[in-house]
């Protein structure tokens, strides 16, 4: 059995796990839900990029964590990605839920398509990315329900781990991957994931959701997370 460590994207914290963690739990895992820097019950702290990435790799050391599945959703996916090579022999699996990856050097800002209207964005509410309106979770497969919730407990995001580049020790390729594509919010997954796949170093799979699976799909993500393990434990 595996220990997942599962951070959720911008604007959300530990909460956004409950279901899915209830799931891993039932199948026997651990789970170990994690709030980043500045947000939900955290919140009001300005944090960078690597203060999230000292966060996640605090927390695997802080409980003695082996046998360790990373699960990083959208913006997290990038500071779980970096995460993910300084666990050293404690990292079991990465598992990107729809999520960005490290590129190094690179910020999340950068990789956006408007990088510039990010950067506005922040300075204009104080160096905080607000979030997101209820309209913006439409189409993602989400009932009205679970939409409120979201908004609800969304909290502002820190902008500087948007705008602080990514350090990385090593290739992507050498990271036990599994990259889970939400097929609502956009058919194919990114370009370099899209090549780590076809090169045979990541492993693709796709869930008929949107960008939020833990809420609208959370027993099939616990299901995707459980078969990440049993994918890892077979390539070793």
């Amino acid at each position: 059995m595996a220990n997942f460590v599962l951070v959720a994207g911008a604007w959300l914290g530990a909460w956004a796990w409950d279901e899915v963690a209830a799931q891993l739990r039932e199948a026997g895992h651990g789970a170990f839900p994690l709030t980043l820097s500045g947000l939900a019950e955290k919140h009001g702290a300005p944090a960078g990029q690597q203060a999230h990435v000292a966060d996640v790799v605090a927390e695997v050391e802080r409980l003695d964590l082996h046998e360790v599945v990373l699960v990083g959703h959208s913006y997290s996916g990038i500071p779980v990605g970096q995460a993910a090579e300084r666990i050293g022999g404690r990292l079991a699996g990465l598992v990107l839920v729809d999520a960005n990856v490290p590129v190094a050097g690179e910020s999340f800002a950068d990789r956006m398509p408007e990088p510039a209207a990010l950067r506005a964005d922040l300075a204009a509410h104080g160096g905080w990315w607000p979030p997101l309106p209820p309209t913006e979770f439409a189409e993602q497969g989400l009932t009205v329900g679970q939409i409120a919730r979201i908004v609800a407990g969304a909290t502002a995001h820190p902008g500087l781990s948007l705008t602080e580049p990514a350090v990385l020790r090593g290739p992507l390729s050498a990271l036990p991957t599994v990259y889970v594509k939400c097929l609502l919010d956009w058919p194919e997954p990114p370009p370099v994931v899209a090549g780590l796949v076809a090169d045979g170093h990541w492993r693709l799979v796709e869930l008929d959701t949107g960008h939020w699976p833990m809420f609208s799909r959370p027993a099939e993500l616990a299901q995707v997370l459980a078969g990440a393990v049993r994918t890892a434990q077979s390539d070793r």
